[in-house]
């Protein structure tokens, strides 16, 4: 006999009733907490030590900057107010015909003595009195104890191969025969290339009675690393004019007025920069403490490249003056 299961109608089920499921990210285990100890500040010592190498770093950086970008700027600044001064006394006529002025005082280093124009190698620069490394950051100097150019005897300009300008950069590719023209008080002078000679070459004779030479000077060898002086000799075709007082002499030349002389004479404008330099470094350490560093930043970074170019600058005073 088959036995029938009844369910009663109306009767309710009793699965229980299915939940929504909500999707959610699984959260990352947290770790525990880290039983590392904080680092410890850095002694005197590696204070001293970190401040020293990154000061040795800047001054690096800032003499390499001023020998290869700043020092352009600066000669192409003091050319034009070169350039200024002369062509003013020109025109008044009070421009130095001798190694005083038109009211018979000495000529200050630096003074403009004349305009050299040499077309061939693209030179056209103002010619300053003296030959120190400091002169000869505004362009080519003109050697104290000798006349000026187209005046009788023998004038000597000085010009630097690679730093500020780089004026006489191009000096060696001169050949003889070259035409140029040299400006002074007593008007233009025009010079004719006889030829470049290094140190054993022989030199030209003396000229003669009434006659007028120049030489321009410069280094030679690699840019930035003279390995000796490359001499242009040139006669003048022109007119020889009256030569002027000179109260110098060869024997009262200054010695950082000789050709690849150093100057130590600013070497105390050198310590002033280095001491701007690292007041100028312990502030900013300081500000980035107390305000922050965004803050420190804007106020800084213009003194730090100002002191930076002041301590390139001083020290490329220390190399040879025709660098």
């Amino acid at each position: 006999m088959t036995e029938t299961l009844v369910v009663p109608v109306g009767a309710e089920s009793t699965s229980p009733p299915q939940r929504e499921r909500s999707l959610r990210v699984p959260r990352p285990p947290r770790r525990p907490p880290s039983s590392a100890t904080p680092r410890p500040p850095l002694g005197p010592t590696a204070v001293i030590v970190r401040g020293t190498l990154i000061m040795a770093a800047v001054v690096l950086l800032a003499f390499v900057l001023n020998a290869t970008l700043l020092s352009h700027l600066h000669h192409a600044v003091t050319q034009q107010q070169l350039s200024d001064s002369f062509r003013l006394q020109l025109s008044e006529g009070t421009a130095p015909v001798s190694e005083g002025d038109f009211n018979d005082v000495l000529l200050a280093d630096g003074a403009p003595v004349a305009i050299m124009d040499i077309p061939s190698i693209g030179v056209h620069e103002v010619v300053a009195e003296g030959t120190s490394s400091g002169v000869l950051t505004t362009g080519p100097g003109h050697r104290r104890d000798s006349v000026l150019p187209g005046q009788a005897g023998v004038s000597v300009l000085m010009g630097r191969a690679a730093s500020y300008g780089g004026p006489f950069s191009r000096l060696q590719e001169l050949a003889p025969g070259d035409r140029f023209t040299v400006i002074t008080g007593q008007g233009t002078q025009d010079f004719e290339v006889v030829g470049v000679r290094y140190a054993g070459d022989p030199s030209p004779a003396s000229p003669v009675s009434g006659e007028s030479r120049l030489i321009l000077e410069t280094a030679r060898g690699a840019a930035y690393v003279p390995s000796g002086i490359a001499y242009v000799d040139a006669e003048l075709m022109s007119e020889t004019q009256p030569s002027g007082a000179r109260q110098s002499t060869f024997a009262s030349l200054p010695p950082q007025d000789a050709a690849l002389a150093t100057d130590t004479s600013t070497i105390w404008a050198l310590v002033f920069a280095i001491q701007f330099l690292l007041v100028t470094e312990i502030a900013a350490v300081w500000a980035i403490r107390r305000v922050g560093a965004q803050k420190t930043w804007i106020v800084f970074v213009p003194l730090g490249l100002v002191a930076g170019s002041f301590v390139g600058h001083q020290l490329t005073l220390l190399l040879p003056n025709l660098l």
